[in-house]
């Protein structure tokens, strides 16, 4: 397993549509989401700041390509269309990156 965190920021005055949207994900986003060995998956806001922090653990062996196939699926591709416009990318990201990958420094077992 593999624990792997991310951050993004986030419209101010789109939050409350955020959090509706996420309080009932689409069945369809979750189970393509495990398919691609994707659990314990959170996201926490941070206000004033605006900042979303995304954190699951990786069960599988090949994370290019469980990663290329939800970029693959149509609905997740029509959840981001709802979902994208409400994040704010950090500058800092490397190109192709939407969501920025952070370093674990600490884990305590």
């Amino acid at each position: 397993m593999t624990r792997m965190a991310f951050v993004i920021g986030v419209d101010p005055e789109r939050i409350d549509a955020y959090k509706r949207l996420h309080a009932d994900v689409w069945p369809d986003v979750l189970d393509r989401l495990r398919r691609s060995n994707i659990t314990n998956y959170s996201i926490f806001l941070r206000e004033p700041e605006n900042l979303m922090f995304g954190y699951w653990e990786y069960t599988g062996t090949d994370f290019a390509a469980d990663d290329a196939a939800i970029a693959d699926d149509p609905v997740t591709k029509d959840w981001w269309k709802l979902c994208g416009p409400m994040q704010r990318p950090l500058e800092t990201r490397s190109d192709g990156e939407w969501w920025a990958p952070m370093t674990e420094v600490f884990h305590l077992d």
